[in-house]
């Protein structure tokens, strides 16, 4: 390991840090190789942000088939510890939701992280889960509800697919990674979806079994479960938050699923109907680190995307897409948008914002740990909108990890 020349980093150096940390441990995840990096001391505290950011800590901790310093081992070694005992509570918790959904008679479904364990694509201690999310039918909110309400979770905020529960007496996050004594948050949908700019997309009747029972259900086929992980990626990648747990989740899944799951995504209503057209980007970009999407797949899908959003994916790296993108960008989803009306309605919803995004902004700015010390949180939106003319302000979020590493040996951004 080389030294930094100094205890002090330039936002340039940052930039160029996170996008080179962030693409070789990509590469690593998907294709292990047996050489270590020749990183200098603070890219290599830039490589803990960018693992910690990505989701990946705990498995790069198994994956890796060479040793980096002594205090990168141990970061990555302390997270899979996190990973492992976080895991184990939330297993607890899961029980306890399904005898509690069972005995009320309200079928539910455990999204995401809890399906792909139930599936043995990952052990315990690989996949960090950050909250539990839970789909019921919509005559069935109000039952479920109260039993969160009895667990003691109240609800602290909605939106048109869910609603966010939080423990009566919820303690802030750790500052930094995963964290084995973080409080346990539920998001209760009543719907999947997400929006593309600004369009909604539901895929809610393909995600609940038709068939569930009282108590907790998985998806009611891999195809369903690959549709929701790449919608989950496609609305991450539009606000350039995707994160590389994103891309394996889906590489993992892509490697047990056959022709038949895959035509569930491909030939749904009909080839030609784009009801996946945002499908496309997130299996690009996937593909572009790991091998196992058939190339078949990928064609069928492109012939559904618009053409400049498959024209702009073909460029984009992980780090384009994601909080390695350390800039803050005006209008981050303006290529999602698929028609003049479109990008028009975007642009002055991020200039002028609604009352609920006023409000959404608000509680985060109260509740998010990396925007409670953030200047920028604090600015009006006419303030905003005058760094953004003026000046390439960074995303909270991204300084925040940065920080948080760097602080790790003394030093800081300039």
């Amino acid at each position: 390991m080389r030294r930094s020349p100094d205890t002090e980093l330039s936002m340039k150096a940052v930039d160029s840090g996170l996008r080179k940390t962030t693409e070789r441990l990509a590469g690593e995840l998907a294709r292990p190789t047996l050489v270590a990096p020749d990183w200098c001391e603070s890219e290599w505290l830039l490589a803990r942000a960018a693992a910690a950011m990505h989701g990946v800590s705990a498995l790069l901790s198994t994956t890796l088939r060479w040793h980096g310093p002594a205090g990168w081992t141990q970061f990555l070694q302390e997270q899979r510890a996190h990973t492992a005992a976080r895991h184990r509570r939330i297993c607890d918790f899961l029980m306890t939701i399904d005898d509690r959904t069972r005995a009320a008679g309200v079928p539910a479904v455990a999204l995401k992280g809890p399906a792909l364990h139930a599936i043995g694509l990952y052990e315990a201690g690989e996949r960090p889960m950050a909250d539990i999310d839970l789909l019921v039918r919509e005559p069935d909110l109000t039952r479920t509800e109260s039993i969160l309400a009895a667990l003691g979770f109240r609800q602290t905020y909605a939106t048109w697919k869910d609603r966010t529960f939080e423990l009566i007496n919820f303690r802030p996050p750790g500052r930094f990674g995963e964290n084995a004594a973080n409080d346990i948050k539920i998001e209760l949908h009543a719907r999947v979806g997400d929006t593309l700019p600004l369009r909604a997309v539901d895929i809610s009747d393909l995600v609940f079994p038709p068939d569930a029972s009282p108590g907790l259900n998985g998806y009611p086929s891999k195809g369903a479960l690959m549709t929701h992980l790449l919608l989950h990626a496609a609305g991450a990648m539009a606000f350039r938050a995707l994160r590389l747990l994103n891309l394996h989740d889906i590489a993992l899944l892509s490697t047990c699923m056959s022709s038949e799951d895959w035509n569930e995504i491909t030939t749904r209503d009909g080839a030609s109907s784009r009801r996946f057209w945002w499908a496309f980007p997130p299996l690009a970009v996937t593909a572009r680190y790991y091998t196992p999407i058939p190339s078949w797949v990928l064609a069928s899908l492109a012939t559904q995307c618009p053409w400049l959003l498959r024209k702009t994916i073909a460029q984009k790296t992980l780090s384009d897409v994601s909080l390695s993108h350390l800039w803050m960008d005006a209008l981050p989803g303006i290529q999602w948008a698929r028609s003049l009306d479109e990008i028009i309605e975007y642009a002055v919803h991020r200039i002028l914002p609604n009352a609920e995004r006023l409000a959404a902004r608000e509680l985060f700015a109260q509740t998010q740990p990396y925007l409670v010390n953030s200047a920028w949180a604090r600015l009006s939106q006419r303030q905003r909108i005058l760094r953004w003319l003026i000046s390439r302000p960074p995303r909270p979020a991204t300084m925040y990890a940065v920080t948080e590493a760097l602080a790790q040996l003394g030093m800081r951004v300039r």
